[in-house]
């Protein structure tokens, strides 16, 4: 497989909430992580992130994305996917289910080294998006 075909099935995968099981075999064991958002402060691993992903999307029910770009930067390993997620608050979370729905952009910018993502990081305003689904 491709650099770009890792990262579109990874992508696939990590947002469909599939979980690690699904992500595993592209990533490196010891994929890090890093956002600089509030709500994934505790996130490091590209593993916590995708159990992550797949706790979200078990309150975000119906929670889908819009693919906006996806690019390879060969000279520097990377890939970057940009995308706006959808979903609505309709089951568990941090408070009742409120109904509300966010549309959130954000980035994912994958590291590759050796035909593995060996790094993840997100760019990704998570206050507004927490403020959209009435959280904060």
């Amino acid at each position: 497989m491709s650099t770009m075909e890792i990262a579109g099935a990874f992508f696939e995968a990590c947002e469909a909430g599939k979980g690690w099981d699904a992500c595993r075999g592209h990533c490196a064991p010891d994929a890090t992580f890093t956002a600089q958002a509030g709500a994934l402060a505790d996130v490091k691993t590209l593993q916590q992130y995708t159990e992550w992903m797949k706790g979200i999307l078990a309150v975000l029910t119906d929670g889908t994305y819009e693919l906006k770009a996806f690019a390879e930067d060969r000279e520097r390993g990377q890939v970057c996917a940009f995308a706006t997620f959808i979903g609505t608050h309709k089951a568990g979370g941090p408070v009742p289910p409120t109904g509300r729905t966010t549309r959130t952009d954000y980035v994912y910018v994958m590291q590759f080294r050796g035909g593995k993502i060996t790094h993840m990081t997100k760019v990704w305003n998570d206050g507004y998006a927490l403020k959209e689904l009435g959280w904060a």
